[in-house]
């Protein structure tokens, strides 16, 4: 069955950098666009980035454009989201999104707190 699971969020300082990973099993991954997506307490589910199956083209909200780079490894079958230059907005919990075959899928999720 389709799985992902994210990792690498934490607690950083404004101005600080973190990277986020997604590891992807149970379904041809390079086949598929991957997306990073986010919600806070309050707030709807927002749409951070997304990147295509054989990265070679990446697209990003305005409000992370700059600051944040998505990149994937087909060979490990993993998504990264490098964030740097954080700001308390950033704060939310940050989820992998897979579309297969009209089908959504999501992690768990993995929690960024920016806060000094």
């Amino acid at each position: 069955q389709v799985q992902l699971v994210e990792s690498g969020g934490g607690l950083v300082q404004p101005g600080g950098s973190l990277r986020l990973s997604c590891a992807a099993s149970g379904f041809t991954f390079s086949s598929y666009y991957m997306a990073w997506l986010r919600q806070s307490p309050g707030k709807g589910l927002e749409w951070v980035s997304n990147i295509n199956e054989g990265g070679g083209a990446a697209y990003y909200a305005a409000s992370v454009k700059g600051r944040f780079t998505i990149s994937r490894d087909n060979a490990k079958n993993t998504v990264d989201l490098q964030m740097n230059s954080l700001k308390p907005e950033d704060s939310a919990m940050y989820y992998c999104n897979a579309r297969i075959l009209g089908a959504s899928y999501w992690g768990q999720g993995t929690q960024v707190t920016v806060s000094s």
